[in-house]
C-alpha cells in the first residue's frame, strides 16, 4: 500500500512537467523575420533587370514594386510559382525562389520609396476619377477606392497599392481579368468584366497620377 501511494505521488508530481513539455511541443514556431540583406541580393539577381534597381520599373509593361505591400508580393510570387497566375517569364523566375526568398524580396521591395507617376490622358481623367472614386452604379461596378483607398495606398495584407503604377500595366491587368486571362482574384474578375476598353484606359490613367 505504501509503495502504491509513493508511485501515485510521483506520477502526480510529474504531471505539471509533462503538461509543460506538451505545451512547448504544441506551440507554433515563430516565423523568421525577413532578411533584407538577402532580399536585396535575390532581388538584384532575379528582379532588377525588369523591375528597376530600386523597385521602380522604367518600362511601362513591368510594374513598379517599390512600396508595394509585402503580403501581396509574396502571394503573387507564390501564385506565379504554382501556376495559379499565368505568366511564363514570371513563373520561371518564381520557380527559383523559396518561400523565405520570396518574403525577403517582398520586404526589401516594400522598403524602397515608389516614384510618383502621372496621368497622361486629360480627356479621360474625369471619367477615370469618377469610376475610381464612385464606381458605375447602373452596372454595379464598385468604386476602386473602396478597397484600394482614395489615395491608392491599398490596405496591407488585403489589397495592393496602386498609386503611381504605370497605366499601361494597370490597363493590361484589368483587361486580363476581364478576358479571363488572369484568374487569381475573383473580385477583380467580376469588376473588370463590366468595364469596356475606354473605361479601363481611363481608370488606369487616373491611378497613375494618384499620390
Amino acid at each position: 500500500m505504501k509503495l502504491l501511494a509513493t508511485s501515485l505521488l510521483a506520477a502526480l508530481l510529474a504531471l505539471p512537467a509533462m503538461s509543460s513539455f506538451a505545451a512547448a511541443e504544441a506551440a507554433p514556431a515563430k516565423a523568421a523575420k525577413p532578411d533584407l540583406v538577402k532580399g536585396e541580393a535575390s532581388y538584384a539577381a532575379v528582379c532588377a533587370s525588369c523591375h528597376g534597381a530600386d523597385g521602380n520599373s522604367g518600362t511601362p509593361a513591368y510594374p513598379k514594386l517599390a512600396q508595394q505591400h509585402p503580403e501581396y508580393l509574396v502571394k503573387q510570387l507564390q501564385e506565379f510559382k504554382s501556376g495559379k497566375r499565368k505568366n511564363a517569364i514570371m513563373q520561371g523566375f518564381a520557380a527559383t525562389l523559396s518561400d523565405d526568398d520570396m518574403k525577403n524580396v517582398a520586404y526589401w521591395a516594400t522598403s524602397k520609396k515608389a516614384k510618383q507617376g502621372f496621368a497622361k490622358e486629360k480627356d479621360l481623367v474625369t471619367l477615370g476619377e469618377r469610376i475610381y472614386r464612385g464606381g458605375i452604379a447602373d452596372r454595379q461596378v464598385a468604386a476602386c477606392a473602396g478597397c484600394h483607398s482614395p489615395s491608392g495606398a491599398g490596405i496591407p495584407s488585403q489589397y495592393p497599392r496602386l498609386a503611381g503604377q504605370h497605366s499601361e500595366y494597370t490597363a493590361a491587368q484589368l483587361t486580363a481579368f476581364r478576358d479571363g486571362v488572369r484568374t487569381n482574384s475573383i473580385p477583380m474578375s467580376q469588376v473588370a468584366a463590366k468595364l469596356n476598353d475606354k473605361e479601363i484606359r481611363a481608370v488606369a490613367d487616373y491611378i497613375a497620377g494618384l499620390r
